[in-house]
C-alpha cells in the first residue's frame, strides 16, 4: 500500500513553516522566524524540505495549509502557493484551522483549551475547546474579540495556548485567576508538522477543498478596512 505523503504550509502569523508527514505522522518541519515577508521564504522553504526528506513534489499525494484565522497577507500567500501547487500536480488539498492546530498541541490535563492568536488592534482570534473521552470537542465558534471576552467564556480551568495567549497572559490571569494556565512557550507557535497530520487524517475520510471556492478564513475584516471605516464621515 503507497504511503500518503503530505505537504504542508503554515503562514499564519510571523513564523512561517513547512511541514511534511506520512500516513499521518510528522516527520519533519521547518520554522522560519527571520522577520522577513513570507514571499521571500516559503517556496524556498518548500524546496529545502523536500531535499531533506529526498522528495520530489511528483511524490506527494496531500497538500495542507493553514486556511486562518491570522495574518491577511500571510494566508494570501499560503493558500494562493498552496492552490497553484495542488492545479499543478493534481493532488488534494485541505484547509487547516489556525485555533484548532494550537488546541490540539495544547497539554493534557485541563478540561478547556483556549488557542489565541494575537489580532492586533488589542484583539485576538479565538475559540474554546473542551476535553472530553473522545478526545477535544469544539466548545466556543472561532471569532475575532477582546482577550478579556474570551477569558470571561472559562468555566473551569483552561489552558490558554498561542501568540495571543502569551500577549495578553497578565490580563487573563487578571480576569481567571486560579482557573488560567498558559501553554510553555515552545507551544505557542503552530506546528507545520501537526497541520500535515490533521490534513491527512481528513483526506484518508475523503475529504479535499473544492480549490475553486476555497479562500482565507478572516473572521473580520482588514486593518486597512477597519482604518478606511474610522476615517469615513
Amino acid at each position: 500500500m503507497t504511503a500518503m505523503r503530505t505537504l504542508a504550509v503554515d503562514t499564519a502569523t510571523e513564523v512561517c513553516g513547512i511541514g511534511l508527514s506520512v500516513d499521518g505522522r510528522p516527520q519533519l518541519e521547518l520554522i522560519i522566524n527571520q522577520g522577513v515577508t513570507h514571499t521571500k521564504v516559503l517556496m524556498e522553504g518548500v524546496r529545502s524540505i523536500l531535499a531533506l526528506a529526498q522528495w520530489e513534489l511528483s511524490d506527494l499525494n496531500a497538500l495542507a495549509v493553514v486556511r486562518g484565522p491570522g495574518s491577511f497577507t500571510g494566508l494570501r500567500i499560503g493558500i494562493s502557493t498552496m492552490k497553484g501547487l495542488a492545479r499543478a500536480l493534481d493532488k488534494p488539498l485541505v484547509g487547516v484551522s489556525s485555533l484548532e492546530v494550537l488546541a490540539h498541541q495544547a497539554s493534557e490535563g485541563y478540561p478547556l483549551v483556549c488557542p489565541m492568536i494575537d489580532a492586533r488592534r488589542k484583539e485576538v482570534y479565538w475559540s474554546l475547546y473542551r476535553r472530553s473521552e473522545d478526545g477535544l470537542e469544539h466548545a466556543h465558534a472561532e471569532q475575532a474579540g477582546r482577550a478579556a471576552h474570551a477569558a470571561d467564556r472559562v468555566d473551569a480551568p483552561c489552558l490558554f495556548i498561542g501568540n495571543g495567549a502569551m500577549l495578553y497572559a497578565s490580563l487573563i490571569r487578571e480576569r481567571r485567576q486560579d482557573a488560567a494556565f498558559m501553554a510553555e512557550a515552545a507551544l505557542n507557535a503552530i506546528r507545520p508538522g501537526l497541520v500535515a497530520t490533521l490534513a491527512s487524517n481528513r483526506i484518508a475520510e475523503g475529504f479535499r477543498e473544492e480549490i475553486d471556492q476555497f479562500g482565507p478564513v478572516y473572521l473580520r475584516k482588514s486593518d486597512a478596512e477597519l482604518g478606511r471605516q474610522a476615517d469615513s464621515p
